[in-house]
């Protein structure tokens, strides 16, 4: 009896045959872990993906152990890793690696480490067990050959897999992260009030003449009554009055004012709520999806900001959980999506479960279970699409144009959208593709019948659009109205923001203090040692960082070329902004959200909390405050840097461009009035930035699509980009001419390249560029990939060669 096993390494072959000892036969089946030995001495924890009795013609090894009794991938995730590995040109192994959380993959390598969190009880464990745990508990990390040291045996997968589901330690490679829950700020009535309500009644006849304070201790007493804590925000909102109001009764000892915690992915307690009647667009919206997604499969819901595309998402949710079915509920960037957990588990509770590389080991363990038992909805990444679903009825794809669905390092390079509608076919499941901003590729397959296509054009409530404006930088210059970085208009518009009790977002792609460190005398700037990129400053640290490997040096105070002490600082990130906006506005409440603020899950609620609860006036951030955002309060935005996002030299720099400016625009204005957009360019004529201020997404696509057809791009032809890297610039060189030469024996022209990239060197490895423009037919497509693998073969095998790196990306972004 022989095994087929796929391990998780990047090897050209798919499986390796492995012999069953009698022993083991009757645990050996398709899904499960087995403990085997690759090489001469490493150990890894691979899948049996076939059983069977063929015997191969060369001496196998047999299989060490079995680490699990039951399957934990089933046969539809098997299809969809083969899928992944034929489709974007990768290694089963690689893409095995990708879908399995960390705690199902073992190596000899792996790291394990003590968690704190299990305290000193070992009365539970076995004599092995103990023996490992007394050392982690001494050492607090080991590796897995110190572990079969320590018990004198080669078998020891067995062991450490059972102390990972008693939580006794961890993987190093997981991210462990405790959980914090959110905090709100919340009003409950003062003491002798809380527990003595028949006084209420001489503090109403008191405040018979306060209109204004009646009202608010009116509206709390309605909302105490429907819920179990009553929000400050809520309930100013309720009583429609401003915060002096309420802090007056919080200075007469009538209410009190306090924190409270908040549950946001762990177990949801508060009670369930009705959520609001379906507007008549979103209706509408409901019964054209339910005509359509039976014969399409894959509709595009293509709603403005704020039309209230959620609300149409819970409606359908509850219609797949009526039959019993499942509903995966996809995210760009999950960390950033807290509103929309929360607002799903107010009508859920319980029956939302959260999956991303960010909650750590026992949190995945269960929501992996859970996924297999049944679990009605799963909100996740892009990784959720690895889970073993039981019955998968409906996907939603929300946001589906970002490009955050796009997994680029390292490979699998999928994108999640398009393997979410092959996971569907899978499941004869549904996919829905919500978007104020659509891709091309998924507008155009919507235009020429592809998906279904429904439109929800008005923001719920009837509220306007935000109104856009440019800002003429050349124009604000010549006539000497700029205040540092920010133009006149912007700086009154802020002002009076503030002043009204508003807030305001700006936004700039590019984080840090300043992106280049420059002397005026011989042009020098400071450069990564290991990257062909400037060093960007941070003034909180002092330092200049490399935002490609992390290389950080101290600034230099004397040019380094020409010993000129004139050594100035260009551009402007993030950092600046916040630094900025402290002198023009010192009374505003800034916050900045980019990755050194917001680098953490905890950090990153924290911040978005306080500019929920309005403890922030201004929020500057990265396009990390162009997603998922939803704030009642919020007037203005602010875009400083829209000219870096048009001239970016990329077929796709004018599509990303509108997305972005479009979405940032419609965080202004979503709940109480219309908001306003000023946006700071030195081409404020840009047709993407004219397209923008119309809010012409239909003419801005038909420009696109012609232009993309002319010059052959997607949607059109299919683009496979490949990057040879090796740490000697020679012989990267050379091997990218001999690899471009193979390539164009078989396709010709369809061949680009090699040439250099914007970026020649990263993290110490020189790159070249190839890329392929291929006709939209399945055969070709087939057959480029399958001639990219053989002249990977080919050329790796040749002396010299061997150690270049040959990185495919089918369909990049």
């Amino acid at each position: 009896m022989y095994a087929d096993i796929i391990l998780p390494l990047a090897l050209p072959k798919r499986t390796y045959t492995y012999s069953v000892p009698e022993s083991v036969r009757s645990l050996v089946q398709p899904g499960v872990r087995v403990e085997v030995q690759f090489g001469r001495s490493k150990l890894y924890s691979g899948l049996v993906s076939r059983v069977h009795s063929e015997v191969p013609d060369y001496q196998v090894k047999a299989i060490v152990s079995v680490l699990d009794e039951i399957s934990v991938v089933t046969p539809r995730q098997f299809q969809l890793w083969d899928w992944i590995a034929d489709y974007y040109c990768c290694t089963l192994g690689e893409v095995m690696s990708a879908a399995l959380p960390g705690h199902l993959k073992l190596t000899s390598e792996t790291r394990l480490v003590f968690s704190n969190v299990f305290g000193d009880d070992f009365t539970t464990l076995d004599n092995d067990e103990y023996l490992i745990t007394e050392a982690l508990q001494i050492q607090q990390e080991i590796t897995v050959d110190d572990a079969r040291k320590i018990l004198n045996k080669k078998t020891v997968f067995p062991v450490i897999q059972r102390l990972l589901t008693k939580g006794v330690l961890f993987l190093r490679e997981d991210l462990q992260e405790k959980f914090k829950a959110r905090k709100v700020s919340a009003v409950r009535f003062a003491e002798p009030y809380h527990t003595q309500r028949d006084l209420l009644r001489e503090v109403m006849k008191d405040l018979h003449s306060k209109e204004r304070q009646l009202e608010i201790l009116m509206a709390f007493l309605t909302l105490e009554k429907k819920q179990p804590f009553v929000r400050k925000q809520e309930l100013l909102y309720k009583a429609d009055v401003s915060e002096s109001s309420l802090n007056t009764l919080f200075k007469k000892g009538i209410l009190v004012k306090y924190d409270l915690e908040v549950s946001r992915l762990s177990g949801y307690e508060d009670e369930l709520v009705e959520v609001d009647a379906l507007s008549e667009q979103q209706t509408q919206a409901l019964s054209e999806l339910a005509v359509q997604l039976p014969e399409k499969k894959v509709v595009l819901l293509y709603g403005v900001t704020g039309s209230g595309k959620t609300r149409v998402y819970v409606e359908m949710i509850r219609d797949v959980m009526r039959q019993g079915g499942q509903v995966l509920y996809l995210l760009p960037e999950i960390a950033l999506t807290t509103q929309i957990i929360h607002r799903l588990q107010k009508v859920f509770g319980n029956e939302v479960s959260v999956y991303h590389s960010k909650v750590n080991t026992q949190e995945r363990v269960e929501v992996w279970k859970a996924a297999v038992s049944g679990k009605p909805v799963i909100l996740a990444a892009r990784s959720g699409l690895f889970l073993p679903f039981q019955n998968l009825q409906l996907i939603i794809v929300d946001e589906e144009h970002d490009n955050s669905f796009k997994q680029y390092d390292p490979a699998p390079r999928y994108h999640a959208r398009d393997t979410a509608i092959y996971l569907a076919h899978l499941y004869g499941a549904k996919v829905v593709l919500g978007t104020a901003t659509p891709s091309i590729e998924s507008w155009h397959n919507a235009q020429t019948g592809k998906y279904g296509l429904v439109e929800m054009p008005k923001r719920f409530g009837g509220l306007e659009l935000p109104e856009i404006q440019t800002v003429d930088l050349r124009e604000q210059m010549k006539t000497k109205q700029m205040q540092s970085i920010f133009a006149t208009p912007l700086i009154e518009s802020l002002q009076l923001a503030i002043e009204k009790g508003e807030q305001a977002i700006l936004f700039q792609n590019r984080r840090g203090y300043s992106p280049m460190l420059e002397c005026q005398v011989c042009g020098w700037n400071a450069q990564c040692k290991h990257c062909d990129v400037s060093l960007t400053y941070h003034k909180f640290s002092n330092r200049l960082r490399c935002h490609y490997c992390g290389y950080t040096q101290e600034p230099a105070s004397v040019c380094p070329a020409c010993g000129s002490g004139k050594i100035t600082l260009r551009g402007f990130g993030t950092e600046k902004i916040e630094d900025e906006l402290k002198l023009f506005l010192p009374n505003a409440r800034v916050g900045r959200m980019d990755l050194d603020t917001a680098g953490s899950k905890n950090n990153l609620t924290a911040l978005l909390n306080d500019f929920e609860e309005r403890r922030l006036d201004i929020l500057v951030g990265t396009q990390m405050v162009t997603k998922g955002l939803d704030f009642d309060n919020v007037a203005l935005v602010g875009v400083l840097g829209a000219d870096q996002l048009t001239k970016f030299p990329d077929f796709r720099s004018g599509e990303r461009a509108f997305q972005l400016l479009t979405q940032v625009a419609g965080r202004a204005g979503r709940k109480l009035k219309r908001g306003s957009v000023l946006i700071q360019a030195f081409d404020p004529k840009h047709p993407v930035l004219q397209e923008v201020l119309l809010g012409d997404f239909r003419g801005f696509a038909d420009r696109e699509l012609k232009e993309r057809h002319e010059f052959h791009y997607p949607p059109f032809y299919r683009l496979i980009a490949i990057q040879l890297r090796h740490k000697d610039p020679k012989v990267v060189h050379e091997a990218a001419a001999e690899f471009g030469k193979m390539l164009r024996r078989s396709l010709g022209d369809r061949v680009l390249g090699p040439v250099l990239p914007n970026i020649a060197r990263i993290r110490g490895y020189y790159a070249e560029d190839i890329l392929l423009k291929l006709e939209k037919s399945a055969p070709l497509l087939k057959d480029s990939k399958g001639l990219i693998r053989y002249s990977t073969e080919i050329l790796t095998g040749k002396s010299g060669f061997g150690q270049v790196q040959v990185v495919v990306d089918v369909d990049p972004m």
